[in-house]
C-alpha cells in the first residue's frame, strides 16, 4: 500500500542516523545472544506528579534481543515492586532505535518496554512473543527480571503500521490497554475488550487523522478517547517525542500503576487533556469513556 512506501525510506534512514549515535554516552556488554547497554542514568528525584512528560526517577538500561528490545529501570532485580509491561510495534521499516527517547522514557517511569524488533509488525506476533518472553524470565531465579515484571498489567502501543498490531494485540486476553499512535488501517477494533485512547497528527498526511476518527468511531463498546495533536505530522513522534511523551505516559500510569493523577487527564469532569488546546487540535471522548470516574480508570 501507498502509505507502506511512503514510510520505510524515512524511518530506514532515521534509523541508521540514530545507530550512529547511539553509541555516546553508553556502556555496552556483548553475549552470544544479546546485547545489553546502559543509557545514562535519569535524576534519582521523581518527576512532579502531574509532569508526565519529565523524566522519571529510574535510570534505564537496554537489553537487545533477537525478536525483542527490553527498556527498563536498571535496577529492576533489586526494585521493591513488580513493574508494569508495555509492548510496542514499529511503523513500516523501523526499528526501536528510532523510538528509543519515548522508550526509555516509559522505563524511567517504570515501565518494561518490549519492543517488537520486527519492521512489519502489523500481525502483532512478535508483540506477543514478547509477553511469552517475559513471562519466561519472570519465572526464572536467574534472570535480573525475577519477581520484578508486572504481568497483571499490560499495555500495547505502537506507531503507523505499529499502532495497528497494537489494535490487533488488543485482543490478547493479557493486555489491559491500548495506545495506538497514528495506527495503520489493518487491524479490526471490534476485537478489542480493553480501554484505547488513539493518536492523530493533525497535520499527519500518511495516516490522515480521519483514518484514526474511524477507529474511534467504531470503539462505541469500550472506553475510547480520540486525540489529535496539534501541529503534528506522521514523524513527529519519531526520535525526540515531544507532544507525545506526557499524555502517553499519564495514560499508561492510569491503567497501568492505579496512578489517580493520571487518570484525571482523561477521566471525570475536570479531564486535562479535554482543556488543553495547546496541546490538543481535537479531543474526544465516548459515551463509555465519559462515564469512567477521574480516581479509578
Amino acid at each position: 500500500m501507498l502509505w507502506r512506501r511512503n514510510l520505510f525510506a524515512p524511518l530506514a534512514a532515521l534509523a541508521l542516523a540514530l545507530t550512529a549515535s547511539a553509541g555516546a554516552g553508553t556502556a555496552t556488554a556483548a553475549t552470544d545472544t544479546t546485547v545489553v547497554a546502559t543509557a545514562p542514568a535519569t535524576a534519582p528525584t521523581a518527576s512532579a506528579a502531574d509532569d508526565f512528560g519529565a523524566p522519571g526517577p529510574y535510570a534505564t538500561a537496554v537489553e537487545v534481543g533477537a525478536i525483542t528490545t527490553l527498556y527498563y529501570p536498571r535496577d529492576i532485580a533489586d526494585s521493591d515492586r513488580r513493574h508494569p509491561v508495555i509492548v510496542w510495534g514499529n511503523g513500516t521499516g523501523g526499528v526501536p532505535l528510532v523510538y528509543r527517547d519515548l522508550m526509555l522514557h516509559w522505563a524511567s517511569q517504570g515501565f518494561v518496554v518490549a519492543a517488537a524488533n520486527t519492521p512489519m509488525s502489523n500481525l502483532g506476533i512478535s508483540m506477543r512473543a514478547s509477553i511469552d518472553m517475559l513471562t519466561g524470565r519472570n519465572a526464572d531465579r536467574g534472570s535480573v527480571f525475577f519477581d520484578r515484571v508486572d504481568l497483571e498489567h499490560i499495555g500495547a502501543s505502537g506507531h503507523s503500521q505499529g499502532g495497528a498490531a497494537a489494535i490487533v494485540v488488543g485482543s490478547d486476553p493479557r493486555i489491559d490497554t491500548i495506545l495506538p499512535i497514528q495506527p495503520g488501517p489493518l487491524a479490526n477494533i471490534n476485537a478489542v475488550r480493553v480501554p484505547a485512547l488513539l493518536l492523530a497528527g493533525q497535520r499527519d498526511s500518511i495516516v490522515f487523522p480521519a483514518l484514526v476518527k474511524a477507529f474511534y468511531n467504531a470503539a462505541d463498546h469500550i472506553p475510547a478517547l480520540y486525540g489529535e495533536v496539534r501541529g503534528a505530522d506522521h514523524f513527529t513522534v519519531v526520535g525526540d517525542p515531544g507532544p507525545f511523551a506526557a499524555p502517553t505516559t499519564a495514560w499508561f500510569r492510569a491503567h497501568l500503576m492505579g496512578d489517580r493523577t493520571a487518570g484525571a487527564e482523561f477521566f471525570g469532569p475536570g479531564c486535562g487533556i479535554c482543556t488543553d488546546t495547546a496541546t490538543w487540535s481535537d479531543v474526544r471522548r465516548n459515551s463509555l469513556a465519559l462515564n469512567v470516574p477521574a480516581a479509578t480508570p
